[in-house]
């Protein structure tokens, strides 16, 4: 198969990765802020030698969550950093010297602005030898600089090698690289079919890393795998979309309520940019948005996650009074890290996060973190059955923000 008819049967695909991951993802654009902001900490942490001995319950815990949550194509990502005691890898965490040079490497790359000096950072590292630290670690240099360094994992490499009939390995730096030389060459050549963000690029090669595009290169492959596990690994792909579709209707439902009230209470509303199309009820969530969000004095890369968060009411003045951010499956703590970030961008709101019943144990605990401990009062929690349940009377007797507090939960 030629790398224009895999990207083509790639991108028509309904199910595949291009269509449910990369192509206009809320929650993909919000990973990268996240994910940036993370990584800072993890580099402090370990620059004011608190970064700890483990990696559960780390800052580094954070960051790799939130970059496993991006669909298939990162899936496992954070096995390769669990602390493993018998074998003592990787070994970030009890070695201090490798851990310092751990968080000068991740430092040097966030403030790296070409990839010659990513590059040369990379060989540095890899210089270090550090035992069981290997190019996993591209899938945080992906968020930090996606039109640069593509993500890496064994299906990746797998559909690389069968599409450009290569036999690297997936544990090596120097492959990683070779992979990357190719994989932006054959981006520039088809960048009529592609993006400059190589996410999408890495997304096709691992669907036929996975067998779900049959190459020339690959179809014994996807033969010999058993029927039974052949097709329940399309089942359960197809179980995933069916569950990011209704997670969807419900992340909908949820802003189409908030909205709604903050328009009734008198307040502009905003609805992330990215849904505006979006509807509830046979009503475009836009409908209730203003067409654009007032943000001055702000620097732009700050605004534009800003624009993302899913329900901002705003006074008359413009000011952000209220931020919600609606987390049906994705991180809690994502969640709460980008209305922390918020806060510190424009000023102290009122900052929600909404989310199912089922989640408020998980949002309780997450409250709890030493790390928010001084600042959780700052974030209180709506749950979807009071939303739904209240909304309509707090439309009609509600009079200002403070209706909210007869449905708000703090820990």
């Amino acid at each position: 198969m030629s790398i224009e008819k895999a990207i083509h049967e790639y991108k028509s695909d309904p199910e595949s990765v291009y269509q449910t991951w990369f192509l206009d993802n809320q929650e993909r654009l919000k990973a990268f802020r996240t994910i940036k902001n993370g990584v800072k900490v993890v580099v402090k942490e370990i620059e004011d030698n608190t970064f700890g001995n483990d990696f559960k319950g780390s800052s580094l815990e954070t960051v790799i969550t939130a970059v496993a949550e991006q669909k298939q194509v990162f899936e496992g990502a954070a096995h390769a950093f669990y602390w493993k005691p018998k074998l003592r890898i990787p070994d970030i965490y009890e070695n201090a010297a490798n851990k310092q040079a751990f968080g000068r490497f991740l430092k040097a790359c966030s403030a790296a602005s070409n990839e010659r000096q990513i590059v040369e950072e990379i060989v540095k590292l890899d210089r270090q030898q550090i035992k069981g630290l290997g190019p996993a670690v591209a899938n945080i240099l992906y968020f930090l600089h996606p039109s640069l360094f593509p993500p890496f994992n064994t299906a990746i490499v797998n559909g690389f090698n069968l599409l450009f009939n290569k036999k690297l390995k997936l544990g090596s730096w120097t492959a990683y690289l070779e992979m990357r030389e190719s994989i932006i060459s054959a981006n520039q050549n088809y960048r009529n079919m592609t993006s400059k963000d190589l996410g999408m690029i890495a997304g096709m090669l691992f669907e036929i890393g996975a067998g779900r595009i049959v190459t020339d290169q690959n179809y014994s492959q996807v033969i010999s795998l058993e029927e039974k596990k052949l097709i329940a690994s399309r089942n359960k792909r197809h179980r995933e979309v069916l569950e990011d579709v209704l997670a969807d209707n419900e992340h909908s439902e949820m802003q189409y309520h908030l909205a709604k009230l903050g328009k009734s209470l008198g307040c502009n509303v905003w609805v992330a940019h990215n849904d505006h199309k979006r509807e509830w009820n046979s009503t475009k969530l836009g409908e209730f948005s203003i067409a654009n969000l007032p943000l001055n004095d702000i620097a732009d890369s700050i605004g534009d996650t800003v624009a993302l968060i899913d329900i901002l009411w705003l006074d008359q003045a413009g000011k952000i009074i209220a931020a919600f951010e609606v987390e049906k499956s994705t991180s809690i703590y994502s969640g709460m890290l980008r209305l922390y970030d918020l806060s510190l961008s424009i000023g102290v709101c009122n900052m929600y996060l909404v989310a199912p019943d089922k989640r408020e144990k998980e949002i309780q605990a997450q409250l709890l973190r030493p790390s928010f401990r001084g600042q959780r009062n700052l974030i209180s929690y709506l749950l979807f059955s009071d939303v739904r349940r209240d909304c309509d009377a707090m439309c009609k007797f509600g009079s200002s923000i403070e209706v909210l507090n007869k449905i708000a939960r703090f820990v």
